[in-house]
C-alpha cells in the first residue's frame, strides 16, 4: 500500500525489481535465440537494455539526492517455457506488476508530499504505458498469426523498430559519461 513504506526504502527496492527484469529479458531473448526468433530476441535483448537503464537512472538520483544506494541480490528469473507466446504472457505480466510497483511508488512520493521524487517517477510511468502496450500488441500478433512466427517476425521487423533518437527528458543514468 502507498504510503506504508518511505520513497526511498521503495525506491532502493524498485532497482533489485529493474535489474531483475533486465535479467528476466535476457533469458527471454535467449529463449528466443535459441528457438531461431531473432526479431523476439532483439526486442527482449532491447528490453533488458531499457530496464537496466531504469535501474541506473534509480541509482543515480538517489546518488543525487545523497540517499543511501544499495544493489543486491535479483529476483528469481525463468529461463524456460512452453511456447514462445507462454514466453511473451509471462514478460506481459512481469510489465503489469512493474507498473503496479512504480504506480506504488509514485503514490509513496506523493504520501510523503515528496515532489521531487514524484517528478522523477513519472517518466518511468510514461515509460510503463509503452511497454505495456508493445507486450500487449506483440501478443494480439502472435494470436492473429494463428501459430505462424514467420509473420510475427516479420511484423517486429516492420513495425516495432527501436527508435534511434535518445529522450531527452529521461533522468541520468548512473555511470553515463553524459545524460542517457
Amino acid at each position: 500500500m502507498a504510503g506504508t513504506e518511505s520513497f526511498p526504502v521503495l525506491l532502493r527496492d524498485q532497482i533489485r525489481h529493474g535489474f531483475t527484469a533486465a535479467q528476466q529479458c535476457l533469458a527471454v531473448a535467449v529463449y528466443f535465440d535459441s528457438h531461431r526468433l531473432p526479431q523476439l530476441a532483439k526486442h527482449c535483448y532491447h528490453r533488458s537494455e531499457l530496464h537496466r537503464a531504469h535501474a541506473l537512472r534509480m541509482i543515480q538520483y538517489l546518488l543525487d539526492r545523497e540517499l543511501e544506494v544499495r544493489v543486491g541480490n535479483l529476483g528469481e528469473v525463468q529461463p524456460d517455457f512452453e511456447s514462445p507466446r507462454a514466453a511473451l504472457m509471462f514478460l506481459q505480466n512481469a510489465e503489469n506488476a512493474h507498473t503496479a510497483q512504480i504506480t506504488e511508488l509514485a503514490g509513496a512520493a506523493r504520501a510523503a508530499n515528496d515532489y521531487l521524487g514524484e517528478r522523477f517517477v513519472q517518466w518511468f510511468l510514461k515509460e510503463q504505458v509503452d511497454n505495456v502496450a508493445r507486450v500487449n500488441t506483440l501478443l494480439a500478433v502472435i494470436d492473429r498469426g494463428a501459430g505462424d512466427l514467420f509473420d510475427v517476425e516479420e511484423f517486429i521487423a516492420r513495425e516495432m523498430q527501436t527508435p534511434a533518437r535518445q529522450d531527452r527528458s529521461a533522468p541520468k543514468m548512473a555511470g553515463a559519461a553524459t545524460n542517457n
